[in-house]
This record gives structure tokens, sequence and C-alpha cells, in this order.
């Protein structure tokens, strides 16, 4: 019987899909180039920020999940992996964490109801994806960058800093490639039959987009490095390595579809990102 219980709840766990919370490190980046950023305060702020994007997120998964049931049935990946799709968690219990889980967020609001307000909002426009935004063509790509855009917002939010236009900017592209990059694996991977939007785009077009976004991340970061963070000049090739070992990794190992999953995966990929932020944040602590 404890066997049965623990096995239930690693499936609800699972459902909550915490792999994909290191995607809520967006939350951070604001408290990493606000200089003396070694305020204890200002690292729980952003920590709580953090635990609460996790748990918008996580809800966000789930009403996916629910949605998309008979879909996910019939996808190779999704109806073995997802623990709604499979059947190793019911309807029912699904709906029950959910709400859940949205009575949590709302206790969110006693420490922090302007990150509240950011929650919402991603909820909100996660619900219009599912429901409707995801067959939408080129939208749906911008909805998902969107996501990552409104973490960095939470996060400065959290902390009490003005977003910086030049991270602003250069989240929104490097999610655009990101995004990009998983519709076209889901191309390669599923085809048209995975998703009904992936019949409006080809392999060549979002190819295009990634490509045109990974540019333009790089050219921005480099341009708030130059004109804002001179001191940050080494950390340029350190991103230029990650996008080029995430592309490799994209076209010879077929990652891609979960951004996660290839950077939790790859060591020299989390390693990269964890020189960057380890030397952006030294840098910057000690200016």
């Amino acid at each position: 019987m404890q066997g049965l219980q623990l096995g239930a709840a690693q499936s609800l766990l699972e459902l909550m899909r915490p792999r994909q919370w290191v995607k809520n490190a967006f939350v951070l980046a604001p408290l990493l180039f606000v200089g003396g950023a070694m305020d204890l305060s200002m690292v729980l702020r952003a920590l709580y920020a953090f635990l609460g994007f996790s748990i918008a997120a996580s809800s966000v998964y789930i009403f996916n999940d629910i949605k998309d049931l008979e879909s996910d049935r019939l996808h190779p990946i999704k109806s073995v992996k997802r623990p709604l799709a499979s059947g190793r968690v019911s309807l029912g219990a699904a709906w029950t964490l959910l709400v859940g889980l949205y009575a949590v967020l709302l206790m969110h609001a006693w420490v922090t109801p302007d990150v509240l307000v950011v929650l919402a909002a991603y909820i909100v426009m996660n619900i219009l994806y599912t429901l409707y935004l995801k067959q939408q063509v080129v939208v749906d790509i911008f909805v998902i960058a969107i996501g990552f855009v409104l973490r960095v917002y939470a996060g400065a939010v959290a902390i009490g800093v003005p977003v910086s236009d030049w991270m602003f900017v250069t989240t929104l592209c490097l999610a655009l490639y990101l995004a990009s990059v998983k519709r076209r694996q889901e191309l390669l991977v599923v085809g048209e039959a995975g998703r009904s939007v992936l019949k409006a785009y080809s392999v060549n077009l979002v190819d295009r987009y990634a490509e045109m976004s990974a540019t333009g991340a790089l050219v921005f970061y480099s341009m708030f490095v130059m004109a804002e963070r001179p001191e940050l000049i080494m950390s340029i090739p350190i991103v230029l390595f990650g996008l080029f070992r995430y592309w490799y990794l994209v076209e010879q190992t077929g990652g891609g579809e979960s951004p996660t999953d290839v950077l939790l995966e790859d060591r020299l990929l989390a390693a990269t990102v964890c020189v960057w932020a380890g030397w952006c944040g030294y840098v910057i602590w000690v200016s």
C-alpha cells in the first residue's frame, strides 16, 4: 500500500514537471545584473518569486495536459512520458492538483502582491494559448517567448528594480530562438500530426526564424555589454559558445523539442550556463 501511495505521489509530481522549473531561472536574471545583489532580503524576494513562478508554470502544464489529453495519447513520446496521457494519473486527480496550485498562488499575494499580478497574466496568457493561440501561426511562437519575458519581469518586480530595455529585447530574442527550435524538432519528430499549427510551418522556415532570433540575441546582448557593462566583455564568447553548442545538440542529437532536457542532459552546455552566470555575478557583485 505504501508503495502504491509513493508511486501515485511521484506521478503527481511528474505532472507538475519539476524538470521544467529550470526555465524559471530567468526570474533570477534581474538579480544577477543588479550590483550589490548580496543583499539577503533581495535574494529571498527573488527566490520567492522563482517559487511562485514554478507553481504557476506547473498549473499551466497541468491545464495543458488536461486539455490535450486525447492528442497526447497519440504522441509517440508524450503518451509514454506524461502521467495523464499514460494513465498513471486520473483526470480527477489532475483537476484536484490544479485547484490546489491555484489556492497556493493566492496565498502568494500576502507576500508579493505585485508579483502575483505578473503570475496571473502568465497563467491567463497560457490558458488562452492552450485554448486558441497555439493554433495561430507565428503567434504561438511569440506567446512562448513572452512567457520568458514575463519571468524576467516578475524577477524585477520582486526585487523592486526596473527591467532594462536591453534585458527585455535580449530575452525576447533568445526565447524566440528556443521556441523556433522547439517547433523545428516537433516537425521532425512527429510531423504535422503533432499539432495542427505545424501544417503551416516548414523546417526551413523555422530554421530561418531560429537563426534570426539567435543572431538578435547575440547582437543585443553584445550591445548591452559594450554600452553599459564593458566589464562583462569576456562573457560574450561564453554566450556565443553556448549558442553554438545548443545548435549542435539540436542538429546532431535531435534535441531541442524540450530545451530543458537539452540543458540538463548535456554537461558541457550546463557548465557553460553556470560559467556565464558565475562570471557575470562575480564581476557585477564585486564592482
